[in-house]
């Protein structure tokens, strides 16, 4: 009798384990799309986060900290005279202002690292380059971005994820431009 209820545990326990796993790593995923904002909407904005917003949101969106690790922030930081292929220099004391901003609100762990090809622990620059973001987009064509007047490069976050500036890459806010709403 007793193997009978174990077996009918096991064959009633499995599946109800795999949906609540199911849906725990769902809500896990919803939050890390939502972590990687560099603060809160209602917290109060620094003047170095200002800063950090004009002065590369001036060329670019101005990424979240979160998105990238410490080691990725200060290797970007180190070389602004060629910042993929434009000179994009800072007064000295800006540069390290904005440097101590972002590793003060980097990603706390880089857990999804392919060391760069010169054996640093930076990791890819590219945010379009990482391990995190190739899994994310997998499924969004070349021709959807890049192929895409509206979007032209994964980098432009902002083209497709309604809520990018708020630091929100979930993928129920996403709408290409010209497709209309993703729906993975």
């Amino acid at each position: 009798m007793k193997s009978k209820i174990m077996f009918v545990l096991l064959v009633l326990g499995i599946p109800a384990t795999a949906l609540l796993m199911a849906s725990l790593s769902e809500g896990e995923e919803e939050r890390e799309h939502t972590v990687m904002a560099a603060a809160p909407t209602s917290a109060p904005v620094s003047a170095s986060a200002g800063k950090y917003q004009a002065e590369c949101g001036s060329c670019h969106m101005a990424y979240p900290p979160r998105l990238l690790p410490a080691a990725t922030w200060r290797a970007l930081m180190n070389r602004l005279d060629d910042h993929f292929g434009d000179n994009a220099e800072l007064a000295p004391a800006v540069r390290d202002e904005l440097t101590r901003y972002l590793l003060a609100h980097a990603r706390p762990r880089a857990r999804d690292f392919a060391t760069r090809y010169d054996g640093s622990d930076a990791g890819p620059l590219r945010i379009s380059e990482r391990r995190w973001f190739r899994r994310e987009h997998r499924e969004i064509s070349d021709r959807m971005v890049s192929g895409n007047d509206q979007v032209r490069s994964f980098s432009n976050c902002a083209a497709c994820h309604t809520d990018a500036a708020r630091g929100r890459f979930s993928e129920h806010g996403v709408r290409i431009p010209g497709y209309g709403r993703w729906d993975d």
